[in-house]
């Protein structure tokens, strides 16, 4: 079975880079999956920041919804590296997709890998309570997402201001 890591922490907590960097520790070359969606200028600027950051050893497969799909896809020799896991959960909310359903495939599929997968998750809990229902929502299951995720995963880790400690 292959090694399966979350890394958590707070936005600009250095996640990403971490994620990158484990995750090339583990082969030579690596998948990036990006959920991410360029519904904007400003995503797509983020998006291209992110794609430039990254040498010729990654290869990128963009996946917005079919995680779990894209993972069975994926899987054999390279490393896979997934940035990230809460907006997944937006694109699933939005779309009006069982993101509870999908985490619970995710999870049994995590233990089943048999290439290393590195996952990325925010922590949105820590901040004030979200003024609209929408925000709430996806608070909450952002967090019982990142829950299942950590369960399913051998290690967690958790990034604050750049300085990642480790969890489990």
């Amino acid at each position: 079975m292959g090694k399966s890591i979350l890394i958590t922490g707070g936005v600009r907590s250095g996640k990403s880079r971490l994620a990158e960097d484990m995750t090339l520790g583990l082969g030579r070359r690596a998948i990036y999956i990006a959920t991410a969606q360029a519904h904007d200028a400003e995503m797509a600027d983020r998006i291209a920041r992110h794609q430039a950051r990254r040498g010729p050893e990654w290869r990128t497969v963009a996946e917005p919804l079919q995680l779990a799909r894209t993972l069975r896809d994926t899987d054999g020799d390279a490393p896979r590296l997934v940035d990230c896991l809460t907006l997944w959960l937006s694109n699933l909310m939005l779309s009006g997709a069982d993101w509870d359903g999908a985490c619970a495939e995710l999870c049994a599929l995590i233990p089943r890998q048999s290439a290393p997968v590195v996952f990325v998750t925010n922590e949105v809990g820590a901040g004030i309570v979200p003024e609209n229902a929408l925000a709430r929502a996806f608070r909450d299951a952002a967090g019982l997402v990142n829950q299942s995720i950590a369960r399913s995963c051998d290690e967690l880790w958790l990034c604050v201001a750049g300085h990642p400690i480790k969890v489990k």
